[in-house]
């Protein structure tokens, strides 16, 4: 299996490509605006891209997806709390980093919802609602992802190596990530690997013991 992500953009915004191996179909979850390199890290691999995840609606995880499915015609899936992100990232340049960067519109934008799940290039994704970064916020749990080291979260902005996402954000609230954290994350197992949106892999289990924020998280 073939799980790879990398930093792209300003904000080094981890863009992750999932395949069962290469040379095949594969899943990419968020697309910052740097739409070439994750082209060119696709062809490198010899893959192709069926369905495009969304973490969360920020400009910094969404605003290549326009330029992406040009290229590759696929799906986008995206919390529909977050949805209107995914289909005016221009409004958000405007507002986040004043520039009047134009993006384009994924032309197939369907809606998720908490504990649907996505079976794409021969994975199966999960989907876990957990607003506080964003209203609609959602981590992925590739489900087996090996049967040695447990299953995968994809946590976008919700969980980092060390720290959680900012809620000073339009739209953010520190006490639905507190909640969405003990009800949502903390009972995953804590042999869970952590692909994050930001920052190195960890998994849940070291966070449980050295994260201040899920210290916090159980008694807030």
């Amino acid at each position: 299996m073939l799980v790879e992500g990398f930093p792209l953009w300003f904000f080094e915004t981890n863009c992750w490509v999932v395949a069962p191996g290469e040379d095949g179909p594969c899943v990419v979850i968020d697309a910052p605006p740097d739409a070439d390199a994750i082209a060119a890290r696709l062809a490198q691999h010899r893959l192709e891209p069926v369905g495009l995840l969304v973490t969360h609606g920020h400009l910094d995880h969404v605003g290549g997806i326009g330029r992406l499915v040009e290229s590759y015609p696929m799906p986008v899936y995206v919390h529909h709390l977050d949805r209107r992100h995914v289909l005016d990232p221009s409004a958000q340049a405007r507002m986040m980093v004043r520039d009047p960067m134009v993006f384009p519109v994924p032309p197939d934008v369907r809606d998720l919802s908490d504990g649907d799940v996505l079976e794409l290039a021969d994975l199966r994704l999960r989907a876990l609602h957990t607003p506080g970064h964003t209203p609609g916020s959602t981590c992925f749990v590739l489900d087996d992802a090996s049967p040695i080291e447990g299953d995968l979260l994809f946590s976008g902005d919700h969980l980092f190596a060390g720290s959680v996402g900012r809620t000073d954000l339009p739209g953010g609230s520190w006490t639905d990530l507190m909640r969405s954290m003990r009800e949502k994350v903390m009972t995953l197992p804590p042999e869970t690997r952590v692909a994050p949106g930001h920052g190195p892999a960890t998994t849940i289990g070291r966070e449980l013991a050295t994260n201040p924020f899920l210290a916090e998280a159980r008694y807030a």
